[in-house]
C-alpha cells in the first residue's frame, strides 16, 4: 500500500513540477520567440487551460497520498522533512488556489469576451507566481531528498 501511495504522490509532483518546466521554460519563451502579440496570449492561454485541470489532479493526488502517509506514520513521528513538505505544499496550493481564481479567472472572462489585450495582462500577473510555485516546488523537492 506505501509502494502506490509514494507512486500517487511521486505523480502528482512529476506532473505540476513538469508541467510548470515546460510553461516556464518552453512553452512560454517559445511563444515570445515566434509569436507576434495577438496569437501569443491565445496559444499561452489555451495551454494553461488543459494544463490547470491536471493541476487540480496533482493536487488532490499529493495531498491525499501525502496525508495518508503522514497518518500511517503517524503526525509527531513523521520526519521534520515531510512537515516541512507539507507546510511548503500546502503554500503551493493556496497559490495555485489564488492563480486560477484570480488572474486566471480574469483570463477566462477576459478570451470569452475575445479582449486578448486583458488575456496577457492577466497572463503576465500569473507567470512571476508560477515561477514562486516552481521555486517553492524545487525547495520541497531538497529538503525531502536532502535532509536527514
Amino acid at each position: 500500500m506505501n509502494g502506490l501511495l509514494i507512486f500517487a504522490h511521486l505523480l502528482g509532483a512529476i506532473v505540476w513540477m513538469g508541467g510548470m518546466a515546460f510553461v516556464l521554460l518552453s512553452l512560454r519563451p517559445a511563444a515570445f520567440a515566434v509569436l507576434e502579440p495577438p496569437l501569443r496570449p491565445r496559444m499561452i492561454f489555451a495551454s494553461l487551460q488543459r494544463f490547470f485541470p491536471l493541476v487540480w489532479i496533482s493536487i488532490a493526488l499529493l495531498l491525499a497520498s501525502g496525508l495518508w502517509v503522514m497518518a500511517q506514520t503517524g503526525f509527531a513521528h513523521a520526519p521534520a522533512a515531510w512537515h516541512a513538505m507539507f507546510g511548503i505544499g500546502l503554500i503551493m496550493m493556496a497559490l495555485f488556489a489564488h492563480i486560477y481564481f484570480a488572474p486566471f479567472k480574469r483570463a477566462r472572462r477576459a478570451a470569452a469576451e475575445q479582449d486578448w489585450a486583458k488575456v496577457a495582462k492577466a497572463l503576465q500577473q500569473i507567470h512571476p507566481l508560477v515561477m514562486t510555485n516552481f521555486v517553492l516546488g524545487w525547495i520541497a523537492i531538497a529538503m525531502i531528498t536532502l535532509w536527514h
